[in-house]
């Protein structure tokens, strides 16, 4: 094992390019021979790049230092504090992108030094401590804090040598790589669920099949008003699952409700749930157990398989979310005589029989990959803070 030395590690670990600040006025809203996307804070979120609504800008090579390329790590220099929703100041990103893009003000590119591990540093900064300790270093007020160049390479920490840093990197990449399988899996799944469902009722359609209201189909079940059941003790309680944890999942701040309500409120791991208000959505529940709250279905059905009402649901989704728009003057939403004007088709029985051989299975996958998913995040988080900071050692080939 390599010896591990408190660093101040701007010195000879990493540098840090801070992106070029763009005139808005140059910026291209489509793509011109020449240019390349710009990624703005906006586009650094959660872990993730993307290059939703991005702009442009036509490049030359007094640009090229500020040229992105797959595999380069980025860090929010802008955001809110960890409470907040939003991206969050001192977020890590990969830029896995195959697009080269350039980098705007106010995002840091991470670079390494020498034979250290750019790999390695991407997890030291996941690790919450690091970001915790970012986060305090921020200025600014608590809806726009900001980290400096100087705020994050002169943080202070023991660091082992580059072999142990890379076979490090080497146990956390190969977790991400199996999480990330997962998720690419379940998509094709998905997409596959879905080309096969537009196949048979809307391509192909009989016209014997009986049409039926989608609200007949299934039991739509609205949430509680959760916070008329705070949690009478420690023990017995559980998360209650809101829009934004449908969307983005539970953190440290989310609600909690006693389990002392009607087990029909119960959500579980492979659970339907639609949104019907403000952020319209579908979605097999992928995360713990916890309990319905108001603006959100429950979807079940003794009498129809999981996959039917689903993508029935799925399939009308486009048009909920344009009737909730059209409330102009309320919060996006839509009502339960919306769901009694979605019509669904109904095959024969031999026919539905038929198609859940074929579908069951790939919703059964989907909700086996959700829960080997949320083992392997367990995991990764679990073993990330230990062996960034030594707590847990690898062994380096020698």
């Amino acid at each position: 094992m390599s010896e591990w030395k408190e660093v101040r590690i701007g010195d000879n670990h990493i540098d840090l390019i801070s992106g070029f600040a763009f005139k808005s006025k140059n910026f291209l809203e489509y793509q011109e021979e020449g240019s390349l996307p710009v990624i703005k804070i906006k586009n650094v979120a959660n872990g993730d790049v993307n290059f939703e609504k991005v702009v442009y800008h036509i490049f030359d090579e007094s640009l090229d230092r500020y040229k992105l390329s797959q595999g380069d790590v980025l860090i929010a220099m802008t955001g809110n504090h960890p409470q907040a929703i939003t991206q969050v100041v001192g977020d890590v990103s990969k830029y896995e992108l195959k697009t080269e893009a350039l980098l705007n003000q106010r995002v840091g590119k991470i670079i390494s030094k020498g034979e250290n591990d750019l790999v390695f540093f991407y997890y030291f900064f996941k690790d919450k401590e690091t970001h915790r300790y970012l986060a305090n270093q921020s200025s600014g007020s608590a809806n726009q804090a900001n980290i400096s160049k100087n705020d994050i390479l002169g943080l202070t920490s023991e660091i082992p040598e580059p072999p142990e840093q890379k076979a490090i990197a080497e146990v956390l990449s190969s977790l991400d790589d199996k999480i990330d399988l997962l998720h690419r899996q379940n998509l094709t799944l998905e997409q596959m669920a879905e080309t096969l469902f537009r196949q048979w009722f809307v391509e192909e359609a009989k016209e014997d099949w009986k049409e039926k209201p989608l609200s007949s189909i299934a039991t739509f079940l609205n949430g509680l008003a959760c916070q008329k059941f705070p949690p009478k003790n420690e023990v017995e309680k559980l998360p209650v699952l809101k829009i934004k944890q449908l969307r983005n999942g539970f953190s440290e701040d989310c609600d909690w409700c006693t389990t002392d309500v009607k087990p029909e409120y119960l959500i579980k791991n492979g659970d339907v749930i639609f949104s019907w208000s403000a952020s319209l959505m579908v979605k097999i529940w992928d995360g713990d157990n916890c309990i319905l709250n108001q603006h959100l279905f429950k979807v079940t059905s003794d009498e129809f398989p999981k996959w039917y009402y689903y993508l029935w649901s799925k399939h009308h989704l486009k048009e909920f979310i344009s009737i909730s728009a059209s409330h102009a003057t309320t919060m996006g939403h839509i009502k339960r005589g919306d769901l009694d004007n979605a019509i669904v088709l109904v095959p024969i029985d031999d026919e539905m029989i038929e198609f859940s051989e074929i579908q069951t299975p790939i919703i059964d996958k989907i909700i086996s990959n959700n829960k080997q998913l949320k083992k392997l995040v367990s995991m990764r988080e679990t073993l990330l803070p230990k062996l960034v900071s030594g707590e847990i050692k690898v062994s380096i080939d020698e």
